[in-house]
């Protein structure tokens, strides 16, 4: 997947400790068996403390008092760009080493078969939540599971790593007191720079477009100050349905800063059977917003002015031409 793990919040209600006994990927969070932490996902209120509520107004409720059992471990794990081939060593060991996967549901059919035979109990959720099932990976490990926490690119990576942290906080828990642990995985602008050329070769900003934790004004304030620097740029999260005035006004906010011939590249669905790859000029970048090629699988990298395109390759140097000769 071309975006690390930030997703939209939508009003769908779902409980945030009330996972189905199963062992495939086709697990759903509406499963009306019991949870590993004793809670019926058919149930208002789980023991582990957790009301059923709207994704958007969640609040954490259990603390780390309402737990009888030794705690376990969590591990954040990053998947990655998607394919099998590309997670880590270390995050498959991991993987495989664990009882409970918690994740997103497309994360969690993104993972190898062999992870997902390996695994005791899977728990997934669709688009939105991400409070809810950050909670519901903490209350497993305060139970005394061994559990991982997966998303696609890197967990530090508007992902939910600092959320588990933020949440263990609240429940009157420690880190150390989980073996709380992040296993990177390859970032989205990593992935979709290699698949690019060398976009990502000097100093470089990313910034998400997204507004549902991070208000417009402060992002166009970023844009700003990032495209009146010699930054190149990732943009996250450029498109959506409810958000397509986002992208407009990112694309005019670079032109401010940028020529219009600085070369753009995008990269729909990286690692995904429908991946795409096109790099185009700034000038051109706004009228694709209505395409399919740029949703929240997509992730845009906007060259500095150095940067060129060579051989259908973006290339932003990083400054050896000026000290030696080749």
């Amino acid at each position: 997947m071309s975006t690390d793990d930030t997703t939209e919040r939508s009003t769908e209600t779902e409980t945030s400790c009330s996972a189905g006994d199963a062992a495939t990927a086709d697990t759903s969070a509406d499963t009306d068996t019991s949870s590993a932490c004793g809670a019926s996902s058919s149930s208002s209120e789980s023991s582990c403390g957790s009301s059923t509520g709207s994704t958007t107004d969640e609040t954490v409720e259990a603390t780390v008092d309402d737990f009888e059992a030794d705690p376990g471990r969590l591990t954040a794990v990053g998947l990655g760009p998607g394919q099998p081939e590309g997670m880590t060593a270390r995050a498959r060991e991991a993987l495989l080493a664990t009882d409970h996967i918690v994740g997103y549901t497309t994360y969690v059919d993104l993972l190898p078969d062999e992870v997902t035979e390996s695994a005791e109990e899977l728990y997934d959720t669709p688009m939105c939540g991400e409070v809810s099932r950050t909670e519901e990976a903490i209350d497993r490990a305060l139970a005394g599971n061994d559990v991982a926490i997966i998303g696609s690119g890197d967990p530090n990576v508007y992902a939910l790593a600092g959320l588990a942290l933020e949440i263990l906080e609240s429940k009157g828990a420690t880190a150390s007191m989980v073996e709380f642990e992040v296993v990177p995985g390859v970032p989205a602008a990593q992935s979709c720079g290699a698949r690019l050329g060398a976009p990502l070769v000097n100093d470089t900003v990313s910034i998400s477009l997204s507004d549902h934790l991070t208000d417009m004004p402060e992002i166009e304030s970023r844009l700003h100050a990032a495209a009146g620097e010699g930054f190149t740029i990732a943009i996250y999260n450029p498109w959506s349905r409810k958000r397509r005035e986002n992208f407009q006004t990112c694309c005019e906010i670079l032109l401010e800063h940028r020529a219009p011939d600085t070369p753009v590249g995008i990269v729909h669905g990286a690692g995904r059977e429908d991946e795409r790859v096109e790099i185009v000029e700034l000038g051109e970048l706004a009228e694709l917003g209505e395409t399919e090629l740029i949703d929240m699988t997509t992730t845009i990298l906007v060259g500095n002015e150095e940067t060129y395109v060579w051989d259908d390759r973006m290339v932003t140097p990083r400054g050896y031409e000026s000290k030696y000769d080749y």
